[in-house]
């Protein structure tokens, strides 16, 4: 199977995964088609991104699903997003461009459990992918689900 790097895409073999994905939730009915249309309006939204943007939510949205494949995910505000069971937003990833930002987010919602004491964090600016941060954005997703 391809792999990626910090600078490429989604490879060949993970789109094709996607797409076979895709399909067999629309087999599994109607549920299994709002999933998959979900997917889909995510996989279009990062498509239209710019390609600096593209890449770290391409690694971003790879991260999530294996991280925490109960998610579903779908498109909030025209952004990618990911639902826990209940159909609330978990995270978030906005791109740089949404906004005319210098930086992408990755961003939490309320239901995402990172409460820490009286203060937390709930968004991370993210400017280049690495294992480094790959580690922390799945660190952080094995939390937001516990």
């Amino acid at each position: 199977m391809a792999t990626t790097t910090e600078s490429d895409g989604f490879s060949a073999a993970e789109r094709a995964a996607m797409k076979e994905r895709a399909a067999e939730m629309r087999a599994e009915g109607r549920k299994g088609a709002k999933k998959a249309d979900g997917l889909q309006a995510v996989l279009d939204r990062i498509a239209q991104m710019a390609p600096e943007d593209r890449v770290l939510a391409e690694r971003v949205h790879v991260a999530i699903t294996t991280a925490a494949p109960e998610l579903a995910p779908k498109t909030w505000y025209g952004m990618p997003a990911y639902t826990n069971a209940d159909g609330k937003i978990v995270v978030f990833f906005q791109d740089a461009g949404k906004f005319n930002y210098r930086y992408c987010t990755v961003g939490f919602q309320d239901s995402a459990n990172l409460d820490d004491g009286d203060l937390w964090p709930v968004a991370y600016a993210l400017t280049a992918w690495s294992p480094a941060v790959e580690k922390k954005v799945i660190e952080l997703m094995r939390a937001a689900i516990s």
